[in-house]
C-alpha cells in the first residue's frame, strides 16, 4: 500500500523508473504513427494495455486500419509474431498445433509435435468473430495461463506474450458473437472510431502513393518484460482501490443500489474488472509521472476495461443502451471517499 514517507534515494529511484518508462513509452507511439494517423486515445490504450500485461480486443467497421495498428506494433517490438486469420473452417488444432507422426532414422515412427501460430510473444487474430465457438475456445488456455495442452503434454508460451484480437461489430452473418468467458480474458475492449476530416489526407498519401516508411525497432522482450515489472512497483491506497471495487460491484445488478444498472443489466463485472481497472491504471499514473493510483486514473480507464464485462438484458438491448451507458451512470453514482 501507499507509503507516508520516501526516502531520498527511492524518490531518486522511482523518478529514473518514471523516466524510463516514459521513454520507451514515446518511443514506440513514434514508430507506430509512420503507419497509423491519428487515434492518439486509441494508440495509448493499446500500449498500457501491452505494459500493463494484458490483451487487446479491437472492435470497428473494416478499413479503419485496426489490422494495420496490430501489424504495426508488432514491428516496433523485436518479438516473434503471428498472426491467426479467423474463418469458419479453422479447426484448433490450426491454432494450438498438434502432435504428428513422423519418420525415425531407424525406421520406425514417433508422435512429435507441429507448433501452432499461437506460440509466439505476439498474436494478431484477426475478425476473431469469424472462427466458430470451438476454435474461439482453444485461444482460453493460452489466454489466461500463457501455455496451450497438445495431448498429454504442456507447451509454454514465449514471454511476454500479448493477443490483439479485431472485430467487426456490423456484419453478423457467418459470424459467432464471442461468449463472456473469452470476452473477459482481453484486459481492455477498444472501440477505433473515424478518422478526422483532416486526416484523410495523410492516409491517402500514405496508401496510394509512394510514400513509404520504415519501422525501427523500438523495443524487445526483456525490455518490456522489465517495464512491466516497473508498472507492478506503482502503489494504490485503500481509498482508491475501494473505488475501483465499488465501480465493480456497481455493475452488479444483484450488489447494486443504481436504478439504471438493476433495469439494464444482466451480468456485472466479475474481480477481473478489479483487476484490469488497477492495472491499466498505473500505467497511467506512470504517464504523467506519478508512483501512486489517483480516482482519475481509475475513471480514465473505466470504459476501457468494463464494457465488455457488463451483459445486458434484451428489454436494454432493444432500447438501444450500451454498455458505456451503464458505465456513465455508475462513475456518476458512485462516490470517490
Amino acid at each position: 500500500m501507499q507509503k507516508d514517507i520516501c526516502t531520498d534515494d527511492e524518490l531518486r529511484n522511482a523518478g529514473e523508473l518514471i523516466s524510463e518508462f516514459q521513454q520507451g513509452f514515446k518511443a514506440i507511439q513514434h514508430e507506430i504513427r509512420k503507419n497509423f494517423v491519428g487515434q492518439d486515445n486509441l494508440i495509448q490504450d493499446v500500449l498500457s494495455a501491452l505494459f500493463a500485461g494484458g490483451h487487446i480486443l479491437l472492435e470497428g467497421v473494416p478499413g479503419l486500419g485496426k489490422t494495420v495498428l496490430a501489424k504495426t506494433l508488432a514491428s516496433a517490438l523485436k518479438l516473434s509474431y503471428e498472426r491467426i486469420q479467423c474463418t469458419p473452417d479453422l479447426m484448433p488444432p490450426d491454432i494450438i498445433g498438434c502432435m504428428t507422426l513422423v519418420d525415425t532414422e531407424q525406421g520406425g515412427h514417433k508422435l512429435t509435435y507441429r507448433q501452432g501460430p499461437v506460440v509466439a510473444n505476439f498474436i494478431l487474430v484477426d475478425e476473431i468473430n469469424r472462427a466458430t465457438p470451438k476454435t474461439q475456445s482453444a485461444l482460453l488456455e493460452a489466454m489466461q495461463e500463457g501455455q496451450v495442452t497438445v495431448g498429454t503434454g504442456t507447451i509454454p508460451l514465449p514471454q511476454p506474450n500479448i493477443f490483439i484480437a479485431t472485430q467487426n461489430p456490423v456484419e453478423q452473418d457467418g459470424t459467432y458473437p464471442l461468449p463472456e468467458a473469452q470476452l473477459d480474458r482481453f484486459l481492455i475492449k477498444l472501440r477505433v472510431e473515424y478518422p478526422k476530416p483532416h486526416e484523410y489526407h495523410q492516409i491517402i498519401k500514405q496508401t496510394t502513393g509512394t510514400l513509404e516508411s520504415h519501422i525501427e525497432t523500438a523495443m524487445n522482450a526483456d525490455k518490456i518484460s522489465a517495464i512491466r515489472k516497473i508498472v507492478k512497483q506503482v502503489e494504490i491506497s485503500e481509498k482508491v482501490l475501494n473505488y475501483a471495487i465499488n465501480l465493480v460491484v456497481a455493475s452488479q445488478p444483484q450488489n447494486t443500489n443504481i436504478d439504471f444498472v438493476k433495469t439494464n443489466v444482466l451480468l456485472g463485472t466479475s474481480p477481473r474488472g478489479v483487476q484490469a481497472l488497477v492495472k491499466m491504471a498505473k500505467v497511467r499514473a506512470l504517464l504523467d509521472g506519478r508512483t501512486s493510483i489517483s480516482c482519475n486514473d481509475i475513471k480514465s480507464v473505466a470504459y476501457q476495461t468494463l464494457r465488455h464485462r457488463i451483459l445486458l438484458n434484451f428489454s436494454a438491448v432493444a432500447m438501444k443502451i450500451t454498455q458505456d451507458n451503464v458505465i456513465e451512470a455508475i462513475l456518476q453514482a458512485v462516490p470517490e471517499n
